[in-house]
């Protein structure tokens, strides 16, 4: 099932997008997405309504340096546990959304990652149930304001300026992203290429070592990581991440 977070012609609903193409359509869930979900009997064509970001999580975590090659291109070791850091609910935005790149603060960089949502809360779940614990995939882009990362040593102002996490444009339920091609291109020329299963730090490892640190709600969001190839990005330019068997995500950038 492709859940999907949309705007219509009476309000803003979760829903599921059935079809492809011109003929897909849009079934509206009632309330939320988690559980089996309850449809309403309204349903309008995908072309009709607007794709918001398909959840709004209330955290956001990220892992750093999850790819050999990545870490190696920025002259990093590989951390034997996951490096985790957090970015802002505010930074999420959905697809075709402007990255908004303000003025002033260097270097901002794209970052294609795979993002797990999570269906319910969880603490302490072990790797060997995480599958459970997990409501789908997602596209995701950690950009990150790469001068300020590099002076401050930690990385929460660098990745938490708002707009600075796209996620979309829907969450993949029924996938196995353990080898999923990942591709991530500026303009229309390729920046990014890589493989989840080049992951360091594997998905059900990743839901059991960030479960042991924090409770897990439904929604909340967990970035597995970016292969190398990140690069800068400037205003006027587009981002568009593709991740197969889960679609593309787009956005344009705007210097503010």
């Amino acid at each position: 099932m492709r859940l999907a977070r949309i705007a219509h012609p009476g309000g803003v609903a979760f829903a599921s997008i059935e079809g492809d193409g011109d003929d897909a359509q849009v079934l509206e869930i009632a309330e939320h997405p988690f559980g089996q979900p309850n449809f309403t009997g309204k349903r309008w064509p995908l072309a009709d309504v607007r794709l918001l970001a398909p959840i709004l999580p209330s955290k956001v975590i990220a892992v750093g340096r999850n790819y050999a090659k990545h870490a190696a291109e920025f002259g990093n070791e590989v951390p034997g546990d996951p490096m985790l850091f957090i970015k802002p609910s505010t930074t999420v935005i959905g697809p075709h959304a402007a990255i908004r790149r303000p003025s002033g603060i260097g270097r901002v960089d794209f970052e294609g990652e795979l993002a797990i949502v999570i269906g319910q809360p969880v603490k302490n779940v072990p790797a060997a149930r995480a599958a459970s614990a997990i409501l789908g995939y997602t596209i995701a882009n950690d950009v990150s304001a790469r001068d300020l990362q590099k002076a401050d040593g930690q990385w929460g102002r660098a990745k938490g300026f708002d707009t600075f996490c796209p996620i979309g444009p829907w969450i993949e339920t029924s996938i196995d992203a353990s080898d999923l091609a990942l591709r991530s291109e500026v303009d229309g020329e390729l920046k990014q290429d890589g493989r989840t299963s080049d992951l360091v730090h594997k998905i059900p490892e990743l839901v059991e070592f960030v479960s042991g640190v924090m409770t897990l709600l439904p929604g909340d969001v967990i970035l597995t990581g970016t292969p190398e190839g990140v690069g800068p990005i400037e205003g006027g330019q587009t981002v568009s991440i593709t991740i197969d068997g889960i679609g593309t995500l787009t956005n344009p950038v705007e210097s503010v």
